[in-house]
């Protein structure tokens, strides 16, 4: 694996402009080393509790480019997010790549980051796939639901939760559209609905990675929905895989067996309740199982990812945890594989 070290000069004004706020949108302009020139980019921070951490994680937009730089404060490893998106790649779903970097900002080292790759119109370029819409998912209201997830009141819109990055008004109103059929149609017309605009296959597997990798947030919010171009279907990206692997996205230690196999949102809800859909989830769950979620083929990984970050890691003073806790972290994710495997075989012959 390669190391990089990513440069970034910013001037006082600007500096003063981007800390005045943590929150705001707005982008400041700073200077950043791209293949050997000083070039003019625009920066701000990125996440969402993580902006009021002492390590913050930051944006940055390129001639068009977007590049994501996650301080991963939470993450005492530091790899859950990169090895989370490995796994969906392994299991067939498009997931941004990733590489760690030395970050300096202003001269000053700011130690290891994950740069991640945007998910916007050169991601979908690269792979080939023709995009129609591209949306967000920000917050727990993109639960594919009419209703507020905490108050339990009606939505004002449908669209709350989401962001729009690519597509016109046109397409906000389809994605509406979507979510209020797939809640007020039922029985067979509700089943021919679903074949015709949701992309089953992608959305069951991006379904059971939320659910191998533990990602209790990533079943209402936390990913990406496209419009395919031609097949004018619904598909699914992961996105945000911090609290993952035995950890939510604090940190915090948590059982195996607190996400369930039938996750957390509408639209799964729907598609479950199909004797159809439900085997052919099942089915996957066991292919999965078999082939890609064991200790063999993931902790190698893991541990090439840790070897490789470890040298920077062990003298980077701007992490919050022990290193004795980075150190054991690969055994933690071995002991989530084992417990999570066996929650899940039990899951499929009650599913």
């Amino acid at each position: 694996m390669e190391w990089i070290t990513r440069t970034i000069t910013i001037s006082p004004k600007q500096q003063e402009l981007l800390q005045k706020n943590v929150w705001s949108p707005n982008f400041v302009q700073a200077y950043m080393v791209i293949q050997g020139k000083k070039e003019l980019v625009k920066l701000r921070y990125r996440g969402g509790h993580t902006r009021e951490y002492p390590k913050k994680s930051y944006e940055i937009i390129y001639k068009g480019r977007t590049y994501h730089y996650n301080a991963e404060y939470d993450d005492p490893s530091m790899i859950r997010n990169a090895l989370s998106f490995q796994f969906f790649q392994w299991i067939g779903v498009p997931s941004p790549k990733t590489r760690y970097c030395l970050l300096k900002i202003n001269g000053q080292s700011l130690g290891v980051y994950l740069e991640i790759e945007a998910v916007d119109k050169r991601f979908f370029r690269q792979r080939g796939i023709p995009v129609q819409s591209l949306f967000y998912a920000g917050n727990d209201s993109a639960n594919f639901g009419l209703y507020n997830p905490d108050s339990q009141s009606k939505k004002a819109s449908l669209f709350q939760g989401y962001e729009r990055v690519i597509g016109k008004q046109a397409d906000i109103n389809r994605l509406k559209s979507f979510i209020l059929k797939i809640n007020t149609l039922k029985g067979k017309e509700l089943g021919r609905y679903l074949d015709q605009r949701l992309d089953i296959d992608n959305y069951l597997r991006w379904l059971a990675g939320a659910v191998f990798t533990g990602n209790y947030d990533g079943f209402d919010q936390n990913y990406a929905i496209y419009l395919h171009q031609t097949r004018l279907k619904y598909r699914m990206i992961p996105w945000d895989y911090e609290g993952t692997w035995g950890r939510n996205c604090f940190g915090k230690q948590i059982g195996s067996d607190l996400v369930k196999v039938t996750g957390y949102n509408e639209l799964t809800k729907k598609l479950l309740a199909f004797p159809l859909i439900r085997k052919k989830y099942k089915l996957l769950l066991n292919h999965i199982l078999k082939r890609h979620f064991t200790v063999k083929k993931i902790l190698p990984a893991a541990k090439l990812m840790t070897r490789h970050i470890a040298p920077h890691i062990h003298s980077d003073l701007t992490r919050k945890w022990a290193l004795s806790v980075f150190d054991g972290e690969p055994e933690m994710i071995r002991s989530y594989i084992l417990e999570r495997r066996n929650f899940i075989k039990e899951a499929i012959r009650n599913l």
